[in-house]
């Protein structure tokens, strides 16, 4: 072992330069990677609060609604008909009932566990009686609602009928071409990243020709001849992995919550958990992205 890290040290400065490439270049595109992967936990999210560009909603009648056409809360043979109507209109791929609880949980995941207390004791900024119930409708084509729309306007229970496709459909479209975009470049940074390990392993493998000459000579097996390059890989990998996992914590704290957050408080924001997803999706693509092109190149390199 002690030869092996020997070389270890020897690589890593023999090829400084080489090296630094490969790490700035793997931490872009791991970077991007991880935000690619936030993005789509984020347009997951404010699917599941706004509901989608597919996606209507029919909010019943509760007590005391504003709505003139109520006359009370809905009841059960009001509510049985409404659903009637949604699963016999074929413009329907399918639907979900969102009750008032429901509701009221996603009302205080906006607010967050630190305005909890106001949703509490006779006090309460809100109850989730205020709030109605709803059917969260799934339309097979985006272009096709007439008919499902005049099928339940003017029902009996219900209160009105909401476009989610104006509300939340610009905003999950945005966040998807961003997505795309930061996977795009990511994946020719990922392939620049390749050449480069592959530049890194040749050069490295010449420069040490003559060693390796003579360690074939006396019988050292592939593997550990190979051995100080997979350690320079995994190494790049572990430094490219650690700069990607700070630069995705300074855009959840400092992005996220000190920034969108306050101005789009209707979006419930990814947060640590999700950015802990992130980081295990970086932390496995980086050392699979330089590990896996050294096993390959180095059997090619190191036979002398």
């Amino acid at each position: 072992m002690r030869y092996v890290f020997s070389n270890l040290g020897q690589g890593l400065r023999r090829n400084l330069s080489m090296h630094l490439a490969v790490i700035l270049t793997l931490f872009v595109s791991l970077t991007l990677v991880g935000a690619g992967a936030l993005l789509n936990r984020q347009a997951e999210k404010t699917s599941d609060q706004l509901g989608s560009e597919l996606e209507i909603t029919a909010y019943l009648c509760r007590d005391s609604d504003p709505n003139q056409s109520c006359q009370g809360e809905v009841t059960g043979a009001e509510k049985k008909r409404i659903i009637q109507a949604v699963e016999d209109n074929p413009e329907v791929a399918s639907y979900r009932l969102e009750s008032q609880e429901t509701a009221f949980e996603k009302v205080k995941e906006l607010y967050g566990p630190e305005e909890a207390d106001r949703f509490e004791g006779p006090n309460a900024i809100l109850t989730a009686e205020d709030l109605p119930e709803s059917i969260w409708i799934t339309l097979e084509n985006p272009a096709e609602f007439e008919g499902i729309t005049s099928a339940i306007v003017g029902l009996d229970g219900v209160a009105k009928l909401v476009d989610q496709r104006e509300t939340a459909g610009k905003i999950i479209n945005t966040m998807e071409a961003m997505q795309r975009a930061a996977l795009g470049i990511a994946l020719l940074l990922v392939i620049s990243a390749l050449l480069l390990v592959a530049n890194t392993i040749r050069l490295a493998a010449f420069a040490r020709r003559r060693e390796i000459g003579i360690m074939r000579l006396v019988g050292a097996s592939t593997l550990y001849i190979a051995l100080p390059f997979l350690l320079e890989a995994l190494v790049t990998a572990a430094i490219s992995v650690v700069l990607a996992g700070g630069a995705l914590a300074g855009f959840q704290y400092f992005g996220i919550e000190q920034r969108f957050s306050g101005y789009l408080e209707f979006i419930p924001w990814v947060g640590w958990d999700d950015y802990l997803v992130a980081l295990g999706v970086v932390a496995v693509l980086g050392p699979i992205l330089t590990l896996l092109p050294t096993l390959a190149l180095t059997r090619k390199y190191i036979k002398v």
